[in-house]
């Protein structure tokens, strides 16, 4: 490993709250109360992100914005950046141009009221774009999106106007000056933690925390391993990963995280740095 060697963490936090159910149809009193579960949780994420000096990037639905407001400010308080999911956590491949648009729209005027700005960067309720978003994603003045999975460890440019048919090959599209950062659901501890039952699908969740966080381990020694430069994504949930076992298990991963050099950043930090090296062709 060279003196230059760089290898980048971004804890990402999706605030969904009650939004999540919600949008989703689960409105009656105990799944509302899962997502409100996360907002107490948020709390404790906090103080564990302060013992340890640690900056990280908070999703925050406007919905989850508006209905607490005392939770937010205190994520504002704590020097975290606030990024945009939505206005109430419905994706965008369920809405028409215009309903995303604005959608966009209001979400970004309630995180400008929380913050005093826009937000920089984007992550799509359920992890599924539309056709159009990228393009709004640009219009909105949006420096970045963490929704996809055509990478790893290696931003790259959002791409518009990929053409497919499964008769012919796939013509992708031109890149865009939004720079994508990647994601995936592995990487994620809303799949590996959480029990949903409905008529059409039961996911089984509650899996070891020790387990899941030592494959997150793994994640991050692989990057190390096989490239120079990069940047690991961890999405978490305040209502997923604050409960009590679940924390521990994230406290001794970021301790192990800090000791091999790991660098933590915010995700509009990341993406910036990778920025750079996208337009000088280091990487992509």
């Amino acid at each position: 490993m060279t003196d230059a060697a760089r290898h980048i963490i971004c804890l990402t936090f999706d605030f969904d709250a009650e939004s999540g159910f919600i949008a989703r149809g689960w409105t009656t009193p105990t799944p509302r109360s899962r997502g409100e579960f996360g907002v107490m949780a948020s709390g404790r994420i906090l103080d564990t992100l302060g013992a340890l000096d640690l900056p990280s990037t908070w999703f925050i639905p406007g919905f989850t914005v508006e209905s607490h407001p005392a939770a937010c400010e205190a994520i504002v308080a704590a020097g975290h950046e606030v990024a945009h999911h939505s206005w109430a956590h419905v994706p965008p491949a369920q809405q028409s141009r215009d309903e995303e648009a604005e959608d966009i729209s209001r979400a970004n005027e309630a995180i400008q009221k929380l913050t005093g700005q826009k937000a920089q960067g984007y992550r799509s309720p359920s992890w599924d774009l539309s056709e159009n978003t990228i393009d709004l994603l640009i219009r909105e003045g949006m420096r970045y999106d963490s929704s996809l999975m055509n990478t790893d460890y290696h931003p790259s440019w959002a791409r518009q106007g990929d053409v497919f048919d499964l008769g012919t090959p796939i013509s992708y599209g031109h890149a865009t000056n939004l720079v994508e950062m990647p994601i995936s659901w592995s990487l994620d501890d809303f799949p590996h933690f959480e029990f949903i039952r409905t008529p059409e699908v039961t996911l089984p969740g509650s899996k070891s925390a020790r387990a899941v966080m030592d494959s997150w381990w793994d994640e991050f020694v692989y990057m190390q391993k096989t490239v120079e430069w990069g940047i690991l994504t961890y999405t978490m949930h305040p209502y997923v990963i604050g409960r009590g076992y679940r924390m521990l298990a994230l406290e001794s991963l970021l301790d192990r995280l800090r000791a091999s050099g790991a660098a933590f950043l915010t995700m509009a930090d990341a993406a910036a740095e990778a920025r750079q090296k996208l337009e000088a062709g280091e990487i992509g």
